[in-house]
């Protein structure tokens, strides 16, 4: 049997192969504009290394805030042009804005008009073939279910939007079929009887093994996963690609060897990340809390106006290792917005008010939050607090709900910028799964990129 496999970039790759070549593009965008006009204000040269440096961090960094490197985003071009348009209009803002670092302005404006439409047009170049070739199907990672027809459905769906490039071409059933069993008409199913050759008619890279119940895979079906994985045929679990893909912990999946799922980060027990996390969070609350007394008769004129009634609320929340503390935030609901007992707050609550709205889209309701930071209560990103009746019912339904209270909560969190608003049991096991996969890979990287993705959202005004 040939062991050949199609060529297939995985998630990180395709993520370092877009920020390698925009760099590149840029570079090379920069360099033919001094070849083909009078171009000074950039030159690539050594001399303007650090003008050069600071032009691809800018382009990095705001790329990422503007969502050039979301993979689903990214292999459309309509969503790409646009925010390729954003990422360069901030970009020669901010090289314009840093002129010790940056070149000074030049004396003929229209080149800074130039470098714009250079970057705009080298990263458009690039990002048209990387739609073209890599997103083609020929890139395509084809893989093949293995596992119980009863879990299919709810596998393929759950992967099927989460990488435009990871195609599930169909399965088979690891359990001995009985003539009245449930058939999956979802996905074509193949029989057992043709693994081997399968893997090379349909040219399949993966085999996903996604079987609850291991001493129910059929004797035949075993062996031959035994034999590609001898010949290094490439076989992995299915939580595990569920977690490498959806940056989600699989707790539906999870059962009497749920420690198998839970090693934690190795930062929860690091003094210098935790040394330097509080620094940041002192930092950055104090700045935040400036920030607010600045903008405080904005806001005061506002709720005056309309959101008639206090400014701010206090409303008790659980913190780490289960101890309640008073949230402090700005209000957005009616006076009494529970005068009928406990409820979820929802999209397009009618309790929230019209400046209320705002306030929560803009998340400037969240800032009075910087002072429980500077308590120490909470962290800048964790996973966001709840309130003890939702804790408490919660914890009942969900397993594992109060794992999330092994680290303080935060402001933003991952669960934050990678669903929407909690509305119901359902979107609070999917919170749950995010906030288990923070507290799992919890690194200076991954706060980095919840930073710069609730700059997104605040930008793109997608808050709650």
């Amino acid at each position: 049997m040939a062991t050949k496999k199609g060529i297939h970039f995985e998630v990180s790759e395709r993520k370092i192969l877009l920020r390698i070549l925009d760099l590149v593009m840029v570079y090379l965008g920069v360099y033919a504009l001094s070849l083909c006009f009078d171009f000074e204000y950039i030159v690539v040269s050594w001399d303007n290394s650090v003008a050069l440096i600071l032009l691809g961090a800018y382009v990095a960094v705001f790329g990422s805030i503007f969502e050039l490197y979301d993979l689903q985003k990214a292999s459309r071009l309509d969503s790409t042009f646009q925010n390729i348009v954003i990422t360069a209009s901030i970009v020669v803002l901010f090289y314009l804005l840093t002129p010790v670092l940056s070149p000074f302005l030049p004396l003929e404006r229209m080149q800074i008009v130039y470098l714009y439409l250079t970057i705009i047009v080298s990263i458009f170049l690039w990002r048209l073939v990387y739609i073209n070739l890599v997103e083609s199907p020929r890139f395509y990672k084809r893989v093949l279910l293995v596992g119980e027809v009863s879990n299919i459905e709810g596998i393929v769906k759950a992967l099927d939007a989460s990488d435009p490039n990871y195609k599930i071409i169909g399965f088979i059933n690891s359990e001995r079929s009985m003539p009245e069993a449930i058939k999956f008409t979802g996905l074509k199913e193949f029989e057992p009887t043709d693994f081997l050759q399968i893997i090379d008619r349909e040219r399949i890279s993966e085999i996903l093994v996604a079987s609850f119940n291991t001493e129910a895979i059929t004797s035949e079906v075993y062996r031959d996963l035994m034999l590609l994985l001898e010949r290094g045929f490439k076989i992995r679990d299915y939580t595990q690609v569920y977690e490498e893909l959806l940056q989600k912990v699989p707790i539906q999946y999870v059962g009497k060897d749920f420690y198998k799922y839970f090693p934690f980060s190795r930062s929860n027990e690091n003094k210098l990340y935790m040394f330097f996390q509080r620094a940041f969070d002192i930092i950055f609350s104090i700045i935040g809390l400036v920030l607010g007394t600045l903008l405080l008769p904005l806001v005061l004129l506002g709720n005056l106006i309309a959101n008639r009634g206090p400014l701010f609320y206090f409303q008790e929340r659980i913190g780490k290792n289960s101890k309640s503390f008073k949230i402090i935030k700005l209000r957005t609901m009616i006076v009494n917005a529970e005068k009928d007992g406990v409820k979820w707050a929802k999209k397009n609550d009618n309790r929230i008010t019209r400046f209320g709205m705002f306030l929560r889209r803009s998340r400037l309701d969240e800032i009075p939050q910087f002072y429980n930071v500077l308590k120490g209560e909470m962290s800048i990103i964790g996973p966001r607090p709840e309130r003890p009746f939702f804790v408490n019912e919660l914890s009942r339904i969900i397993p594992f709900y109060e794992t999330r209270h092994i680290i303080k909560p935060g402001l933003t969190g991952w669960a934050q910028v990678s669903t929407r608003y909690g509305s119901s049991v359902d979107d609070s096991l999917t919170k749950l799964q995010y906030d288990l996969y923070y507290i799992k890979h919890r690194s200076i990287f991954l706060d980095f990129s919840i930073t710069i993705k609730t700059l997104s959202t605040i930008l793109y005004y997608r808050g709650q």
